[in-house]
């Protein structure tokens, strides 16, 4: 073992907390040699991509199988015992060890759950042996010191496919406040949306209940009325749709299709994969659209090409599935110009340095990112200082409800400002795609 310093991880611990479902999930205390602690815990999806990380869960009967005391056993046993000593400002090194450890391609001996945990609370405890905030600490290490710039929200006020029992296909509609001149400003924009949208629903007998991210779950007879629903509550909140504040559609299409054949049962409709490109063309078209995720299952690579042709230039089609927070997938995609922007999503990667990674490409190449939470969500708001930090620019944590998702949102704000945000201080959609009066509703 070297020198002792403030930097040497004295203990790593993990625990079993619970998320916004009411389910098991890992948190992680790496603890240093003179007392600094960092923590994270670790969210979890429920429409996932094949190629994601893998959770350990323990299976069996308890809390229907989701518990995770074997990821808990390997946190204070084995990456204990691997990280003890360790100087905590070697976070690619110690990543490194948490991989080899494992040992498997997708994480899954020690468990996805376990080693992401781990990685942020390693990071977290960096950042307090300096005794500055996360944003902060990562700034100068990754480039971008002045810290003058926060990500520009995207925020669901609809939820539908796997977070919402199917009750409509469409997993997320979402508005993007890419009028607004600060972050408070978006979130200002947002809530009044949000509440317009609740009356909406309420005063039509719409209203469903909550989804998981925190959005409300609509009782809709086809999923283009969620478009309607939206144009119609940003009007009402008195901002003008496109111009103020855009839509943005997580279509997360691998939850209802397979091998380039799509049910959406909401429109009673089943189609090839041209046919659910030509719908969100004709979206795209008739609606302020600034956005699409997911528009094709993740094993519809011709489907994406084709898609990002068609709109690329005026759209930002994000992978998420079809990525799942990895380099070499995205590298590979732009040689075939299929997506133009990634969904970043830590937990999907496994540990922070390959989430890092896929940032960085996606940099390289002239693609859009947005850093993103999860479904299961808990109060860690690692990501909002990782958006920051790392000069993402644009976040998504889910809606504007439940504490899950506001933690988030209120670390933004308080971030902007011990910047001392002014006008101006967000930035709009990703310099790879054209200026909001370049959109054809303007």
């Amino acid at each position: 073992m070297g020198t002792l310093t403030k930097y040497t991880i004295k203990n790593v611990h993990g625990r079993r907390v619970w998320d916004s479902r009411g389910r098991p999930t890992v948190e992680v205390d790496v603890t240093l040699r003179y007392g600094a602690m960092g923590r994270a815990i670790a969210p979890a999806g429920e429409s996932t991509g094949s190629g994601e990380a893998v959770e350990r869960r323990d299976g069996g009967k308890n809390f229907g199988g989701y518990d995770v005391q074997g990821a808990l056993a390997a946190i204070n046993t084995e990456i204990h015992i691997a990280l003890k000593g360790k100087d905590v400002r070697d976070q690619e090194e110690i990543d490194r060890l948490l991989r080899e450890l494992d040992g498997t391609a997708n994480k899954s001996r020690l468990g996805g759950n376990a080693l992401i945990a781990t990685s942020m609370a390693v990071l977290h405890a960096a950042a307090a042996a300096e005794k500055i905030p996360l944003w902060q600490y990562l700034g100068p290490l990754l480039g971008h010191s002045d810290g003058s710039v926060l990500p520009l929200p995207e925020i669901q006020i609809l939820g539908g496919g796997a977070h919402a029992a199917g009750r409509v296909d469409i997993q997320d509609f979402m508005v993007i406040p890419v009028g607004a001149s600060s972050f408070s400003e978006a979130l200002n924009w947002t809530a009044e949306v949000y509440r317009a949208a609740r009356n909406l629903l309420s005063d039509t007998g719409r209203l469903y209940g909550v989804a998981d991210e925190g959005g409300f779950w609509p009782a809709f007879k086809s999923n283009e009325e969620g478009l309607d629903v939206l144009i119609c509550a940003i009007e009402k909140s008195g901002r003008t749709p496109g111009q103020d504040i855009a839509i943005s559609l997580d279509i997360a299409a691998s939850v209802f299709g397979s091998k380039r054949r799509y049910k959406l049962a909401r429109d009673n409709q089943e189609m090839d994969s041209d046919g659910l490109c030509g719908l969100l063309v004709d979206w795209v078209e008739r609606y302020p659209i600034v956005s699409v995720e997911d528009p094709l299952g993740e094993d519809d690579l011709d489907g994406l090409i084709r898609f990002t042709w068609a709109v690329g230039k005026r759209v930002q089609v994000v992978g998420d599935d079809f990525f799942v927070t990895n380099a070499d997938r995205l590298n590979a995609a732009v040689k075939m110009s299929a997506c133009n922007a990634i969904l970043v999503n830590p937990n999907q990667a496994g540990t922070l340095s390959e989430t890092k990674a896929a940032f960085d490409a996606s940099q390289k190449a002239g693609y859009g990112a947005i850093i993103s939470a999860r479904s299961g969500e808990t109060e860690d708001a690692t990501i909002v200082h990782l958006g920051v930090g790392w000069g993402v620019n644009q976040l998504k944590v889910g809606s504007f409800s439940r504490s899950e998702r506001m933690v988030k949102w209120n670390e933004g704000l308080r971030i902007a400002e011990s910047l001392h945000e002014t006008s101006g201080g967000i930035l709009p959609l990703d310099g790879n795609l054209p200026p909001r009066n370049a959109f054809p509703w303007n």
